[in-house]
């Protein structure tokens, strides 16, 4: 490098790193597909994606179809806790909600806003049984369709499977549930932990009569910044190694603004309510109920054999967090005639947002949906070109 170029080498690579650090607008790239708010209840909001302009989209550098006839069934995204939204929509060419909604998808989401210490007594249940209806009711008031269809991530996996089972609501046509929870106790290294904490909760229950519902749910609330570090303690070389790259890649504006834009969302997660960290630790960690056919609730008769919607799992092969172990059981525990699980390359991350997800995941899912919404895919107008 010349001498003469060093300078503005160095004020580059100072000014990409102010703009990283300050997580300046310029370098984030998510968010930039519009939506409208069309409903709220407390925290928790309802987007709504209006459709696209007709003509195409660019999908991880390749051109896209803008389809110019809606779906028949109108498509709900149920978020999970803990992460914050910028993952359905990371990358003006990678998001997921735009490439949904050129797949002709009338689309919503369901955003369960950032829990403070006034939402610490919201119990899976809440979630489950209050809210999630709520919502539903108001997509189904807005689009003017009582069917819909369900995309769970994660959490929201769970949310949406145990929501069927609990209201039998017949009007949910698909389920597509994205690396959602099942057997935790199958759950690879995490399911050996948590065999080990469940030993020692029943230890506790025997010896003392003591249930963790009985403590204050304050004392169990999660933070944000918890979360975020234990997301990233499940991949920690691969997280530093990202760090790393950054420090030489400084002078590089595209690959900070890539950086920035992934580093937004894992490094802003949200906490969990202390009374849903108590379900978690109750009835997910120490009971295992999930795969039992039970549902997280207290005193919740519902079963997952009451779950008649056509039914996709999605299980990422390098997930460490939902493994498909965990996930298969879902396969037999619900009642429906039309069940699939797919095995993806990817993540946790990956498998709904990844760099991979566009291409060899949202087409098989979006497919899977239409040609069980009455309407068949059409690869020359539909697919990526």
């Amino acid at each position: 490098m010349a001498l003469t170029s060093f300078p503005r080498s160095l004020a580059r690579a100072t000014g990409n790193a102010r703009a990283w650090l300050r997580r300046d607008p310029s370098v984030i790239q998510a968010e930039r597909t519009p939506f409208e708010v069309i409903h709220q209840q407390d925290i928790v909001r309802l987007r709504y994606y209006p459709p696209l302009p007709a003509g195409q989209i660019e999908v991880d550098g390749e051109m896209m179809d803008v389809a110019t006839t809606a779906q028949p069934v109108p498509l709900v995204l149920v978020s999970p806790l803990a992460v914050n939204m910028l993952i359905y929509d990371l990358f003006p060419e990678r998001s997921l909600v735009r490439y949904l909604r050129a797949r002709g998808f009338e689309l919503y989401l369901v955003d369960w806003g950032r829990p403070g210490r006034a939402q610490d007594h919201w119990t899976l249940g809440t979630y489950i049984g209050d809210l999630l209806p709520q919502m539903l009711a108001k997509v189904r008031e807005h689009s003017g369709s009582q069917k819909l269809s369900l995309h769970g991530w994660s959490f929201g996996g769970l949310f949406s499977l145990c929501y069927t089972a609990l209201s039998r609501d017949p009007d949910i046509v698909n389920l597509a549930l994205i690396g959602a929870p099942c057997d935790y106790h199958a759950n690879g290294v995490l399911g050996e932990q948590y065999q080990r904490l469940a030993a020692g909760m029943q230890w506790i229950q025997r010896r003392t009569g003591w249930r963790v519902h009985q403590s204050k749910p304050a004392f169990w609330r999660s933070p944000g910044w918890a979360n975020s570090l234990l997301f990233k303690l499940t991949a920690p070389v691969a997280s530093a190694r990202s760090y790393a790259e950054l420090l030489t890649h400084l002078g590089d504006r595209d690959f900070v603004s890539n950086h920035a834009t992934n580093s937004a969302f894992l490094d802003d997660m949200v906490a969990y309510p202390g009374a849903t960290v108590q379900d978690i630790l109750q009835y997910l960690w120490t009971d295992n109920v999930l795969p039992t056919g039970r549902l997280p609730i207290r005193g919740c008769a519902a079963r997952f054999s009451d779950v008649t919607a056509n039914t996709l799992l999605v299980s990422g092969r390098q997930d460490p967090i939902v493994t498909r172990a965990c996930i298969a059981p879902i396969q037999t525990l619900v009642s429906s005639d039309d069940v699939s699980l797919l095995d993806v390359p990817g993540g946790h991350m990956g498998i709904l947002g990844g760099s991979q997800a566009a291409k060899t995941i949202w087409p098989a899912v979006a497919d899977w949906l239409s040609a069980r919404s009455g309407q068949q895919s059409d690869a020359t107008q539909q697919g990526v070109a």
